[in-house]
């Protein structure tokens, strides 16, 4: 046997120690995820590899998030057995009804974060909002944290801020009050508020999604904005004169759950047990910036030293930032969202 062959083997036999079985050779189960490069990333690094160890197919869909799984469930025409959402998604889908129990005897939550380990969903990986300026109008000098970013007089320039998402503009207007990262969670609405409005007068543009705001800063249309960590290591890798760390980021998770009534249950109980493997958590990062959800993932050695410095979940990193609290958003979020749209639209 080729030595090529007996490592493939003994990878492939180390995966399925992971569950308690192997799933019924020739099962077909349905993710859904959200697109793009991210699930051409997930593909190589949960997939294909779940794929093989269990001797399953994996078919591919996207979603639009918690809505598509509503409209699924409650019309008992359910069509995936594992999607991703937002966490706080999670958090509001739980609270409906609409997931099925997670076996967490055949999926190791070891490693994951404990806020999120839940009944009927799990985290899968995160990304940061992190804040970002341009070098060629800063220098080294430039803003360093919200309150710099607030500090119109000490740092003068052009600005933008999400207001698509607004849990994560009213956690970093929380931090730019001077809140400690331990301090933000619950958030004081109508104090984050209060903090927007002392800067939305000096906001040049409000983003609407990740490709927005990657042009503003690459095109100088802006000095400054909140931004999220993969769009701004994608300026990087550009060449864009622009620099940014993860302090004070605002940590965000993506989770995974089994539709109620999904036809094929089982299955992707075992498969879902695996794409939270730290084995398999550590290839996300070799194709994509999204963080994996397990922090046991840093201690396999797949991941290059080199790399781990810019990953926004290891340890390190984390320690720096604000985990936002879906549980928190899951009752907030309507209100919250209604107020911070209709400031930021005075």
């Amino acid at each position: 046997m080729s030595r090529t062959r007996s490592v493939r083997i003994l990878a492939v036999a180390g995966l399925m120690a992971i569950v308690a079985a192997p799933a019924v050779a020739g099962d077909t189960i349905t993710v859904a995820s959200w697109g793009g490069t991210y699930q051409e990333a997930q593909t190589k690094a949960f997939f294909t590899p779940t794929a093989d160890a269990l001797g399953i197919t994996i078919k591919q869909d996207t979603t639009n998030g918690l809505d598509d799984v509503r409209l699924q469930v409650t019309g008992n025409a359910v069509k995936w057995d594992i999607t991703e959402l937002g966490a706080d998604e999670c958090a509001r889908g739980s609270k409906e009804g609409l997931f099925e129990k997670l076996d967490y005897g055949i999926i190791d939550k070891s490693g994951i974060n404990p806020k999120l380990v839940h009944d009927d969903w799990v985290g899968i990986s995160y990304t940061s909002v992190v804040l970002i300026y341009r070098t060629d109008v800063f220098g080294d000098k430039g803003p360093k944290t919200w309150a710099d970013f607030w500090n119109v007089e000490k740092f003068p320039g052009r600005r933008a801020l999400s207001s698509s998402q607004a849990t994560e503009t009213l956690s970093v207007a929380a931090l730019a009050s001077g809140l400690p990262i331990d301090k933000v969670y619950p958030v004081d609405i109508d104090g984050a508020l209060k903090s927007v409005d002392k800067i939305r007068g000096h906001v040049d543009a409000w983003w609407t999604s990740g490709a927005q705001a990657m042009q503003l800063v690459k095109d100088g249309e802006v000095d400054m904005a909140s931004i999220w960590n993969g769009r701004a290591g994608t300026l990087k890798k550009e060449g864009a004169p622009v620099s940014f760390s993860f302090d004070q980021g605002v940590l965000t998770a993506d989770c995974m759950v089994i539709p109620k009534g999904a036809k094929n249950k089982e299955a992707a109980m075992k498969a879902l047990a695996m794409f939270v493997s730290p084995q398999l958590q550590a290839n996300l990062p070799l194709y994509v910036d999204n963080g994996p959800v397990n922090e046991k993932a840093f201690e396999t050695g797949k991941i290059p030293p080199e790399r781990i410095k810019d990953i926004n979940s290891a340890p390190e990193n984390v320690k720096k930032q604000v985990l936002q609290d879906a549980e928190f958003w899951r009752d907030t979020l309507v209100e919250a969202t209604e107020k911070f749209n209709n400031l930021i639209q005075q």
